[in-house]
Parts: structure tokens; sequence; C-alpha cells
């Protein structure tokens, strides 16, 4: 009969495939639950608030058109629901890739099953197939997975979860209006059961049969399926149902009559007693065994060899205690509200002297014993026919040479010639030439019948006078005998071992001995030598999931190893973590010592004073820290490369990843509590608390100055990728405010799974340290309370006059948060700028453009001004009467280009000292870049006058990344940066000249300050004023800032032709406003002063 799990076997193979699939789906699953967004649980009130009309449940198929109406009914409320897709249909398409997998799995299981029984199959029915032992294998597991799949979505993806993520994707995708789509289906199959996972939840009433009956399947296959499993004995009440997944069998079969029944005797507190009492007498014997075993050189081949069975049965029983203790002591096994488990738990505790520390110790044994073992039978398998054939050809030639002595020709001490022996000896000789390894039974057996030949010779021919002859003799025998132990050495040996350390129920509980392991490393950092061996162990649960897959050459078997070797992974970083973590308490104390305790010795030095300055007591603390470090260093380093599961372990790498972990963690947690700001503190906090961060940041620079060459690593180069990442992830996610399309944790380049940015939670309205930084800088230079001096660099206060704050606060940020600190910033300013500029927009076309009586204004100023070449009649009136009527609209409109101004001059700021310290600190990078921003800038003026002349083609990413280098280099101007894309607009130099001169009477000017602001009570700061002018006029094309000026030159004209004809010897202020606003016009723009001579 054809072997059911043969590749011509098409029965065979298709179960195969399908069992390999549910597999492969339970990955899935198990790997799309740590990325459910927090958003579809609702738990908080802003959620519930902002997202309660656009995220719904299973209620919406009752009245869709309900819902929609009230979404379209409300502008943002449809703008929130794109920007929510937009966002979001990304992952919600792979949950629902995942969803529709687990409903085509039991549909084709089905199928399957229809076939076998409409016989499809050829001499294949539902019967023949559970009578192979392989079919009912994998006939029970595609049944069971189908009911892990089931479980596992209920326990990770909550319900409500599911219904939401399911009508979100139903609304946002195509999928409903596909012909084929199965969406009603999934839908059915995977509503909410009421089912929680939450400690203490009831459960609903039949589950989980009703949750396993939403899509049926054959009752027939499932009485056949349970007929031929009902004779398994049941040992255990607590049992792992798949990779880690523990189910406590009292609670899980509590509505089941027959099942509870059947559990009676296994339960019985006597059983128990009698169990647990076995099992914590089996450790008390097994511990002193197993270290028996492990001390040095006691396992030698030929022990292995000779006691095979022995050491597999030890190793049986090691497994066997670890097992039952494990599970049956494993917290989540038992519901904390049920009465009758906490009894049976602690009856378990208490009967087996339950003690983690020893159970951990026998693992660790069992684990290093069994990893010696494993790899001791390795090198036996793989040497085996090499010995083999070197003692049958020892063996060989000992009896060629002893037929030779008994030739009478080889001249041995005294031995008569004798040719019945030496033909004998020949023959033996032959016999064992002709051994053949491939048949091993028969050689086994042949072997056997020469040792009893050559014992008898010896006896027989009385040779035991010849101590040379019975020498050869013992030694042939030996070689025989080592060849029969080495033909014993077999696979099954290898396979049994597998099957007997199985540790996937372990899986999840192995996390409750984590504190442990890690307490142990604290201790003794060479534990981790031992510790890899249990990490090899867990690894072999990897085998579970991943037979049948490779079994079917499926092409999942890469993505399925890689998510549970990358979780196995994950495990090992947490629990050596505590390595990166003692060493960086260690040198927290080390510069505390340093710092405050140690004095710096002069560079001249009186010899009396030498004995003040050695300090032993605390340079001898400093030196034992130093060499604690060491030591945990060492013990990391201890543990080799080490391939778990198809991912290789570095140790030095994950010594490395663990410091900047570390790192990562303190240095982040350091920004977020040391950058907080009291909005109503007099002075600002802002300086002293950069201050303070200064220091601590300089702490752990120099704690990494000083560690490196003790750890062998290149800290500055780890400083500075490390904090870089840390202040460009939390630039990134403090612009998500300012994005439609969010940056996602899972799609940011700064964030990564095994060096994790921590995330906190908002203390104000900023996301981050770097929000709240900013925000404070704006809040104490915002131009309606102070009064920024260009040529001082400074703000002063508008009522007191007291200095604000200086140039020396971007010095003071460059110190605290570096070179990355400084261009975040930038970045954020930009983000902010672009949002204010937006808002702008809006503002004007859906308020200003849409008034009538404010637009008529605008009409009438257009007529009065054209042609902007001549003179206004009647200036000062017109140009009064126009601003008096459009009065209403300027404070919002002033606001908004203040902001925009404000901002700019922070980033002129910021770009000059970035420039600054670019010079100082890397000045060949500076010119460099200087020289090659000049030369490509000529390049592409060459290019307009002589399009003939070459240009960065789209693809080419130079432009792009040489303007990431000279912003970061602060060789730009912000003032001549596009912020927005702008159309058209109607009346635009209009409107901002009448905003301008609307400003003018509120200003005044001062031969040493310039413009100024006449009354505290209404400010105006000129040079935000200034910048946020020019910044939006920028935004448009050329010709609306010729006409805007056109506007300002004809007005200074005609006021003073004015002035002229009614004879008014001074210049009026408004006209030396708009004069000064030119200059300044000039100045930042870089533009010739012809210009003004034009106009």
């Amino acid at each position: 009969m054809v072997d059911f799990l043969a590749e011509n076997n098409l029965c065979g193979q298709a179960i195969l495939r399908i069992v390999s699939r549910g597999n492969a789906i339970i990955a899935e699953l198990l790997r799309l639950s740590d990325f459910i967004p927090a958003v579809f649980r609702l738990k908080d009130r802003s959620d519930q608030q902002k997202y309660g009309d656009i995220i719904c449940d299973f209620s919406y198929f009752k009245g869709p058109e309900y819902y929609e109406g009230k979404l379209e009914a409300k502008p943002e409320l449809q703008d929130l629901d794109e920007e929510f897709r937009e966002n979001n249909i990304e992952i919600l398409s792979r949950f629902y890739l995942a969803f529709e997998s687990v409903h085509k799995y039991i549909v084709d299981l089905n199928r399957y099953l229809d076939d076998l029984y409409e016989g499809v199959y050829i001499q294949q029915t539902l019967e023949t197939v559970l009578l192979n032992e392989d079919g009912k294998q994998l006939l029970c597991e595609a049944l069971y997975l189908y009911g892990v799949m089931l479980l596992v979505i209920d326990h990770k993806i909550e319900g409500e979860v599911r219904e939401r993520m399911l009508v979100s994707y139903y609304r946002y995708s195509a999928a409903r209006s596909s012909a084929d789509s199965n969406l009603d289906d999934i839908c059915k199959l995977l509503r909410s059961t009421g089912y929680s996972s939450q400690p203490g939840a009831k459960r609903p009433a039949n589950y989980p049969e009703s949750y396993f009956q939403r899509v049926p399947i054959s009752a027939t296959f499932i009485s056949m399926v349970i007929g031929r499993l009902r004779s398994d004995d049941i040992y255990n009440q607590v049992i792992s149902i798949y990779m880690g997944i523990t189910v406590n069998l009292v609670e899980a079969w509590e509505p089941y009559k027959a099942a509870k029944t059947a559990l009676n005797y296994t339960l019985d507190s006597a059983n128990i007693k009698e169990q647990a009492t076995r099992y914590a007498a089996s450790m008390e014997t097994l511990r002193p065994q197993v270290q028996q075993l492990l001390k040095e050189g006691f396992l030698r081949e030929e022990i292995i060899l000779d006691n095979i069975p022995k050491l597999l049965n030890c190793l049986r029983d090691c497994n066997v205690a670890i097992r039952w203790l494990m599970l049956h002591s494993a917290e989540s096994a038992y519901d904390p509200n049920n009465k009758r488990l906490r009894q049976m738990k602690d009856q378990v505790l208490n009967d087996s002297k339950y003690n983690p520390k020893i159970l951990f110790q026998l693992l660790l044994d069992t684990a290093q014993f069994e990893f010696t073992l494993k790899e001791m039978f390795k090198q036996m398998l793989t040497e085996k026919q090499i010995k083999w054939e070197s003692y049958k050809k020892e063996g060989s030639e000992r009896m060629t040479e002893l037929a030779e002595v008994f030739s009478g020709v080889k001249p041995l001490t005294r031995v008569e010639k004798n040719e019945n022996l030496q033909a004998w000896f020949r023959e033996i000789s032959k016999q064992i030439e002709s051994l053949n390894y491939e048949d091993s039974t028969a050689a086994g057996r042949k072997t056997v019948q020469l040792i009893q030949a050559l014992v008898e010779v010896q006896e027989f021919h009385q040779l035991e006078s010849n101590l040379q002859v019975c020498q050869f003799l013992a030694d042939t025998r030996k070689f025989l005998h080592q060849m029969i132990r080495t033909i014993n050495i077999k696979e099954e040996v290898l396979i049994t071992m597998q099957i007997v350390g199985d540790l996937s129920y372990a899986w999840q509980i192995i996390d409750s001995f984590t504190s442990i392991m890690q307490e142990s490393i604290r201790v003794n950092p060479s534990m981790v030598t031992k510790l890899r061996a249990t990490f090899l162990k867990l690894a072999s649960a990897l085998d579970l999931p991943l037979l049948r897959i490779n079994q079917a050459n499926s092409a999942d078997l890469l993505s399925v190893s890689q998510f549970y070797s990358g979780e196995l992974v994950a495990y090992v970083r947490k629990v050596l973590q505590i390595i990166p973590e003692s060493m960086f308490t260690s040198l927290a104390k080390i510069i505390k010592l340093q710092i405050h305790d140690i004095m710096e010795v002069p560079t001249r030095l009186d010899k009396d004073k030498l004995k003040d300055y050695s300090q032993l007591g605390a340079r001898y603390e400093v030196a034992k820290l130093t060499h604690d470090i060491s030591i945990f260093t060492e013990g990391i380093l201890m543990m080799k490369t080490t391939l778990v599961g198809i991912i290789k372990v570095d140790p030095k790498q994950l010594l490395e990843d663990g410091i900047r972990k570390e790192l990562v963690k303190r240095v982040a947690y350091a920004l977020h509590k040391g950058l907080i700001f009291n909005p109503k503190a007099k002075p600002s906090e802002l300086m002293p608390k950069l201050k303070d961060m200064a220091a601590t940041m300089d702490g752990f620079y120099r704690s990494f100055e000083y560690i490196q060459d003790y750890v062998s690593i290149y800290g500055l180069k780890i400083w500075q990728e490390e904090v870089s990442r840390i202040i460009n992830y939390n630039v990134e996610q403090e612009c998500n405010s300012f994005l439609r399309t969010k940056i996602q944790d899972w799609q940011s380049v700064y964030q990564s799974t095994h060096i994790p940015i921590p995330k906190y939670p908002p203390v104000d309205e900023s996301a981050t340290f770097i929000g709240r930084l900013c925000r404070e800088i704006l809040r104490i230079t915002d131009p309606k309370v102070t009064c920024y001096i260009d040529q001082m660099n400074t703000w002063y206060d508008m009522r007191s006059h007291q200095e604000v704050t200086n140039n020396r606060l971007f010095s003071e940020i460059q110190g605290t948060l570096g070179t990355f600190g400084l261009n975040g910033l930038d970045r954020l300013l930009c983000f902010m700028i672009v949002k204010e500029l937006q808002n702008f927009l809006t503002m004007l076309q859906k308020t200003i453009l849409k008034d009538k009586a404010v637009v008529d204004v605008f009409k009438t100023m257009l007529g009065a001004v054209n042609p902007v070449q001549g003179i206004v009649a009647n200036a000062s009136k017109v140009y009064a009467s126009a601003v008096a009527k459009s009065q209403k609209i300027w404070s919002a409109y002033l606001e908004a280009i203040m902001k925009v101004g404000q901002m700019q001059i922070l980033r002129q700021q910021i770009a000059n000292e970035l420039n600054y310290s670019c010079k100082f600190d890397s000045k060949h990078l500076a010119a460099a870049l200087e020289n090659l921003n000049k030369s490509l800038l000529a390049d592409i003026e060459a290019h307009y006058q002589d399009p003939s002349l070459p240009y960065p083609k789209e693809d080419n990413t130079l432009l792009y990344e040489i303007t990431a280098y000279l912003e970061a280099a602060g060789i730009h101007n912000p003032l001549n940066k596009i912020y927005i894309t702008t159309k058209r607009l109607p009346y635009f130099p209009i409107i901002n000249f009448l905003f301008l001169i609307a400003q003018l009477p509120k200003l005044q000017y001062s031969k040493n300050q310039g413009m100024t602001c006449r009354k505290a009570t209404d400010p105006v700061d000129w040079p935000p004023l200034v910048l946020g002018l020019l910044t939006l006029l920028k935004q448009f094309h050329s010709r609306y800032t010729q006409q805007f000026l056109a506007l300002i030159g004809q007005f200074i004209r005609s006021i003073m032709e004015q002035c002229t004809s009614q004879k008014i010897p001074d210049m009026p202020s408004d006209v030396v406003g708009a004069l000064m606003f030119l200059e300044d016009y000039v100045k930042y723009t870089k533009l010739s002063r012809k210009f003004r001579t034009i106009l």
C-alpha cells in the first residue's frame, strides 16, 4: 500500500496541506494580535468622543443608512472618517485576510470530507483514512487546529474589537461590492461570542460549542475522530493545547456531564496528593542524579553507549516531573475567583513542596544534560561509519597478524607453527573483512558469533600461556565489541530525546521564571552558559507548528519560523537584559563617585598633598564597581553564538543591543521627566531645566565614555545613534498631530522591536518632550507679550522691558540635545508654520472672502488705487475709510501673521546656531557643503538659462539628500522656504496692503530700537509682523508680491504728495512705518536697493 504521506498520494497530500496551512494561520493570528490598533478598543474617553460615531460594531448592519447619514450630515466627521481610513486600511486589510483564511480553512476541510464521502480519492474513505496511523493523526490535527484558531481569536482579539474592525474594513474596502466576497460568512463566524479573557469574567452559555457550530462540520466525522481518541487516558487536569496556551480541564469541562465524570478520579484529592507527592519525591532523587551526570568528564562515549536506556529513562523522568509541576503550578491555569480551583492549586503546591527555584534548577540541569547528550550523540552519529570501518580494519589486521605468527615464518617469541590455527585466523580475518555496514542487523549477529569463536579458540587451544597471543585476541574482541556498540548508535535515540524533551507547553509559562533567571544571572553572570541550553530546549518547541508545514513543502515555512524564532529571541533578550541593567546601576554609582567624591588631580601636585588626593576608599569602590561591569560583560560573552530557531544570536551583538536598550530607556525617561514645564511659572523654568537636563545628559555621556573600553563597544557611536533615534522618533510622533496620514510605530524608521523607544502618556497638549520644549519657547517669546530686538537677538518683556531670553537659549538646547535636538525642533517648527498657514488660508477663503461687505471694500479700494503707478487723490481719507470698514477682520489676521513670523525668527536663530557649531566642530564638512550647494545652484541657474545643460532628473535624490544635510548644518534661509501649495486668490495684494497700513498706527519709530509698539495693551511686534507677511507672500506667485510692494510705494507717494500740498513739515508716522517695512523687506530678502527706487 502507498505511504499515506507520499507525494503521489493525493488524499494524504490534500489533508497535509490543510494542516500545514492551519499552523501558518495560527502563527499569523498570534503575530497580528500584537498590532491591534488601540483605538478599536475605545477604552479612553477621548477616543470614544472622537471616534464613537465612525467606529461601529455589528449593530451597523441593522441600519447602515442611519450611520452613513450621521457622517454625511457633518463635514468634519467625514473628514475624520477619511483620515481614519487612510491611517488604518493597511492593518485592517491584514486582519481581514487572516480572518478570511480561518473561514477558508474550515470550508476547505469540509470540502475534503465531502470528497472522501463522495469517493473522489480512489480506494480512500473516512474509515480507511482513520485506520491509517498518519491519516488518523492528520484528521485529528485538522479538526484540533480549527478549534485552536477560533479560541486564539477569541482570547487574543476581543469580540467587540473584531466586530469594529470587520465593520470598518467593510466600510473602507471595495470588498463589499465584489461578487465573490465571503465577508458575510466571515462576519457570521467571527461575531462576538461574549467571551472575555479578563480574570473572573463569566463564561457565556453554550461556550465554546455554539462558537464551533457557526460553520457546520460533519457530525459523522467528529464522532469518528472522538471514537478513535476515546481510549486515550487522562493523566493531567492542566494541559497545554498549542504553543503554551494552557487550559484547566476542571473549568473547561464544567458544563459537560460525561467529561466531568471522566475527570473525577483524576481530580480526587487522594489522587492529586499521590501524584504531587510522587513528583516531589522524583525531584529529590533526580536532581543529584543529573548533577552527577553533568560532572566534568563523566559523560564519555563508552558510558553513553553502554547506558543509552538508563540515560533516556533519567531524561524522561526529569522532563515528566518538570512538565507536571510547571503546568499544575502555573498561575494562568487557575481562575483566582474559582474556590475549587484555588483549593486544588494550594493542595498541589503543598503536597509537592513546590519551590520554583528548585524546579528551575532542575530545568537548567536537565536542559544542560539533554544538550550535552544530544551534541555527543550527533557527533557519534556523524563519525559512526568511519569508526566502525576503523574498528573492522583493526580487528581484521590483528587476525591476519596472528595467522602469520602461527605460520612459523614470523619470528615471534617461541610460537610453534600450527597450520590449522593459521588457516582459522585467516578465515576469521576474512569474516571480519566481509562484515557489511549497510546491513547492520546481520553484521551485528555475525559480530557476536565472531566474539564467541575467539573466546572458544583461546580456551580449546590453550593459548593463555602466550601473553602476546592473548593480547591480540583480547584487542580483537574489544574492537568487535566496539563495532557492536557503534552499530547500535541510531537516529531513533535522538528522535526519542526530541520527543521526551519537548518544552512547547512552557512557551508562555516560562515567563513566570524570568525573575529567578535574572536574579541568578545577577548573582553569577556565568549562569548565562547554562541558560543557553534552556533557551535551546525551548527552541525545540518550534518543531510542533513547523512539522506539517515542512512536510507539505509550504512557502509559509520561513515566515512561521521567523515569527516563533523572533518571539523566542525577544524572550532571550528580556532575560539577559538584567546584565545591561546591572551594568548601568554600577555605572551610576561610578559617575556619582567621580563627580561628587573623587577630586580631580591637578597637573602639578605638592608631595605633602598626595595623601589628600589619593582617596583610596573611593578609588577602591570605583575599581570594584568597574570589575563588576567587566564580570557581567564576560558572563554574556561566554554564551557562544547560538542558532535560536532560524535566528543566529551573537552574544556580542546581544550585549550591545542590551546596552543600547538600557541607554534608550534611561535617556528617554530623563528627557520625558526633565522637560515638563509649568506655564504659570514666573520667570520661565526653561533655562534652569535645560541646564539640569544638560548635566544629566553629560552624566550619561561621561559614563558611556568610561564604560566603552571595559565592555569593548564603540561608546560615542552608540551614544550618537541612540540619542538621535530618540529625538527623531519623538519629533516624528509630535509631527503626527499635524499629519493626516499618521506614522504608526510599526512603520517608523526610528522605532525598533529589539531596542524600543518608550512611549509616555502626554502630560499636556504636546505628545512628547520635544513638543513641550517647542511650545514653552513659543510661549515665552509670544509676540503679544514680548518685543524682539533683531540687532540684539533678544526678546524683552513688553511691559517691564526686562530681558526674557536671547540667542543663548539655542546654544543651551544644542548643549543639551545636540545637533539632532535643534534639527528636530526646526522640523517641528516647519510643521507648525505649515499648519498655521493652512488655517490662515482657510480663514481667508471661508470667512473674509465670503463677507460681502468686506469684499465690497476691497473692490472699491482696487478702483481707487488703479493705476498703481499714479497718485491716489485724497489719499488719507481713502486709506482711512478702507481700513475702518475692514477693521473687524484684522485681529485674527494679525495673530496668524505674527505666529508665523515668530516661528520664522526661531528658525533663523536655530539655523545660526547650527551653522556656528558646524563650522566650529566640523569646518571641513561646513566648507564642503557650502561649495557643493553653490555649485549645484550655479548649475541649476545655468540650466534655466540654457535648457540643453544638465539638470538632476526626477529619480535623482541628490537635491533631496543635500537639502537634509544643509538644513542640519544651518546652511539655509527659512524665509525662502515654500511651506504650502497655493491657488490664485482674488484681492490678495490689496488685503495684505490694507492689513499692513491698519497696523502702522499701533507702531512708532525709535532711532535706537527701530519700530516698536505704541501701547502694551494693543501689542504688535515689528519683526514677527514683517517676517510673517514676507513668508505669506513667498507662498504665492511673485507677481502678488510685486503688486503688494507697488501698493506700498503708491501709499508713500500719495501721502507725501498730500503732505506737500498741505505744507505739513513732518513726515507722517505711517509713511515712516511703510518705509521701514520696505527697508526691512529688502534686508531680509537680500534684494537690490535699486528695487525701492523703482517703487
